[in-house]
């Protein structure tokens, strides 16, 4: 026989035994050892005292199904850094990005007739604001970072 045919010969028995039911039950099987897990004691929520004591002076009792508690454990993020002051160009440049097409579109609302200098003011102010964001943007790192941008094994 080629390998070719045994192959085809052991696909012919994947096909042919696809419809057959299991011969033996899944709960007949053994269970594997590797698969036992060690059986951990409950959780116990241990409350401050202060918290008793508040508990005592509003005449509630010592009963944990009444009153959920929060859980401790939760993860609070440091509050985020202050944005940076922007300096008047680049002011300048994000006014002129909104305000060009602002323009446009409220005195397309409003029915103005707009002149060409208008216009052009309009799309130069947006083409020019877009430019100098840009521009200001840079593509290299920062330079306070020194030569090896803080990598380290």
């Amino acid at each position: 026989m080629t390998p070719q045919s045994d192959e085809d010969e052991v696909w012919r028995q994947i096909v042919a035994s696809f419809n057959d039911t299991a011969e033996r039950d899944s709960a007949d099987q053994p269970w594997p050892d590797s698969e036992n897990v060690p059986v951990e004691p409950g959780r116990r929520v241990v409350r401050p005292p202060e918290e008793f004591a508040e508990d005592d002076e509003h005449g509630a009792d010592d009963d944990d199904d009444e009153k959920p508690h929060e859980d401790d454990d939760h993860y609070v993020p440091p509050p985020p850094p202050p944005l940076p002051k922007l300096d008047l160009p680049a002011k300048l440049a994000w006014v002129a990005l909104f305000g060009g097409p602002a323009y446009l579109l409220i005195a397309a609302i409003a029915d103005w007739h707009m002149e060409g200098w208008a216009l052009f003011t309009a799309v130069a102010a947006f083409i020019g604001g877009f430019v100098a964001l840009v521009v200001r943007m840079g593509d290299g790192p920062s330079g306070d970072s020194g030569w090896d941008d803080g990598a380290r094994l």
